[in-house]
């Protein structure tokens, strides 16, 4: 019988199989991840996108649009119809500021604010799905965004 040979480290990254693909793993996982987000997001009428933004502005109000963009790698001509479309949900409120007509402030609405406290169901659930320890789920974030610092810099 012919013996299969094992692939080395090098064999691996440089194959053009499918299932060598980095990108592919993370694709296909973020494919999963979405799905698991969608059906938690369901009650809070919110998309991913959405919820990602309400994150961000329910661990610091009243931030540029800018801003908001920065923190999700996005940029405003992504955000501003995401953004509209939370202001006529009622869960944000968007102004230009004061200073600098050019800027737009977002803020959190009553709504918005009292949403957070049902967004708790959300994490539970992923981390249940994730069926991962503590540990693991923190080791796996970290090592995500060491490689997004990386790739960035790329």
């Amino acid at each position: 019988m012919a013996r299969m040979k094992q692939k080395t480290s090098h064999e691996k990254t440089t194959s053009l199989l499918l299932d060598d693909q980095l990108c592919f793993a993370l694709y296909s996982t973020g494919l999963a991840m979405n799905k698991i987000y969608r059906s938690l997001l369901r009650d809070l009428g919110l998309t991913y996108p959405q919820y990602l933004v309400m994150l961000v502005l329910w661990e610091r109000d009243g931030l540029t649009v800018s801003e908001i963009g920065e923190r999700l790698f996005l940029d405003s001509a992504t955000l501003t119809p995401l953004l509209k479309r939370l202001e006529v949900a009622g869960l944000v409120h968007r102004q230009r500021a004061q200073a600098d007509e050019r800027q737009v402030i977002v803020s959190l609405a009553p709504d918005g604010e009292a949403l957070k406290s049902r967004a708790n169901a959300v994490q539970q659930g992923v981390v249940g799905a994730t069926q991962c320890s503590a540990d693991e789920l923190v080791a796996t974030r970290k090592a995500l965004e060491s490689l997004r610092e990386r790739l960035l810099r790329a």
